[in-house]
């Protein structure tokens, strides 16, 4: 195995190229001009549906590697801001409040997907068919039976990219965590605390009329219709389990998939067969997995939720401790997050821990550079290929993030069959797996 240029100090200074927008965490550096090279008259064109926090930062990152041609928000304020900012639109783009329209555009290659969590699937699947490359926020499903309808899409449309925005997986951290589990340097992983932080608590709030430029109709989607609450809109949508898994789900879908990826259980038929929710505490009351209030957050602030794999490695998703990922192996343990990465097998093992050749190409799906999120999914619509974070793994994991959410809720020990994706013997549980979507709103099977 050929050992390349990824000495330690090339490393060290790769890591501190290229912070995320939302942090400090270091990502891999590839070019910033055109990708592959394309002249300017031959730049992607993008439409982002979603333009609010996160989605106008996905938009500005997405601007280095096309022409944003199109925006889209049910805000209309969100969306007359990404369509006049110079990092987006720069006033030439054209502003949607319906998806559709963006869809229905001919001359637009990729589609960026950054609403609420309940929105992503239907979006990114009507993307799909209308022939788009689709780059989607985590997390990307709300339910397990979304991951099957979006897992059928993609493999249909194969000759489309979709790559899921969990941007940790070209963290250089979170790499080199990654790398030396799958090379055995901690020996056998028997234990891994997931640290989340707690959800916050919060309400009885008012229910008010919802704002003229905002049709929450339409932001409402699939889920069932209410009254206007400011607080279930916007970010704060991810502390509802009527729009998403609070933050099983939201920090889940980083860490546990950070997880999951090291330990190999990211491929098909792979994942927990017995998930321990009785460690949980929500702040409003609950009665068979469902709030009794409808005007307060809902989703559990305190939880140890333990995942029993086949193979007798335990994972613990906890609101407790630090926030980051322990492996604990029979060789040692290390510890990572967005700020640090610690552990006696660090320093123990860092020749041996080094990026090879074959190393690159393994995580990064045979791309033969180390390269930040958002460079590594245009380079693969320019030249195919899967991206660092595909669909088809991070469906594994965010399943793991899901029965998480739904033993919390029930408050007790339920039982998951990965290789069927089912339910084992409960009823009540199985029950969770999907809900009927409102009408005008159905996600498309394809």
């Amino acid at each position: 195995m050929t050992r390349n240029r990824y000495s330690r100090r090339a490393f060290l200074l790769k890591s501190a190229g290229v912070a995320a927008a939302t942090s400090a965490v270091p990502y891999f550096v590839w070019s910033q001009s055109q990708p592959g090279g394309q002249p300017p008259n031959d730049q992607l064109r993008i439409g982002c549906v979603g333009v609010g926090n996160q989605g106008s930062i996905d938009a500005a990152e997405h601007a280095r590697f096309g022409r944003i041609v199109a925006v889209c928000d049910v805000d209309a304020n969100r969306a007359e801001a990404a369509r006049y900012d110079r990092r987006i639109g720069q006033g030439t783009a054209e502003a949607y409040a319906d998806y559709r329209r963006l869809l229905d555009r001919k001359d637009i290659d990729v589609v960026s997907v950054v609403t609420p969590d309940h929105w992503h699937v239907k979006i990114a699947i009507e993307a799909l068919q209308a022939g788009k490359h689709v780059f989607c926020q985590k997390p990307l499903t709300l339910t397990l039976e979304e991951a099957q309808a979006v897992r059928d899409a993609c493999r249909k449309y194969s000759d489309r990219v979709f790559m899921v925005g969990t941007q940790q997986r070209a963290g250089a951290d979170f790499l080199r965590a990654v790398n030396m589990v799958q090379k055995g340097l901690l020996g056998d992983i028997r234990q891994i605390r997931v640290g989340l932080g707690g959800c916050p608590t919060g309400g009885p709030f008012s229910k008010l009329a919802p704002p003229q430029d905002l049709d929450w109709n339409a932001w409402q989607g699939q889920t069932s219709k209410v009254a206007y609450i400011k607080q279930r809109c916007h970010y704060t949508f991810r502390w509802w389990y009527e729009y998403s898994g609070g933050k099983f789900t939201d920090w889940g879908a980083h860490h546990v998939d950070i997880a999951t990826w090291a330990i190999g259980y990211d491929r098909p038929g792979m994942g927990p067969i017995e998930i321990d929710g009785a460690d949980a505490k929500h702040a409003v009351p609950f009665r068979n997995g469902f709030p009794t209030v409808d005007d307060c957050y809902n989703t559990a602030y305190d939880f140890a939720v333990k995942c029993k794999f086949a193979h007798g490695l335990e994972m613990t998703v906890t609101s407790r401790g630090d926030n980051g990922i322990l492996f604990e192996g029979t060789k040692g343990r290390i510890f990572v997050n967005r700020g640090r990465l610690t552990g006696k097998p660090i320093e123990e093992h860092w020749d041996a821990g080094q990026f090879t050749d074959a190393d690159v190409a393994r995580l990064f799906k045979g791309k033969p550079h180390l390269e930040d999120h958002k460079a590594n999914f245009y380079q693969c619509v320019r030249e195919g290929g899967l991206p660092v974070s595909d669909v088809f793994s991070h469906l594994q994991s965010i399943n793991t993030c899901h029965l998480c959410a739904i033993a919390a809720r029930l408050g007790r020990t339920i039982h998951w069959n990965p290789k069927v994706e089912k339910m084992v013997g409960d009823v009540q549980a199985a029950t969770f797996a999907a809900h009927t979507p409102r009408r005008g709103f159905e996600i498309p099977r394809v």
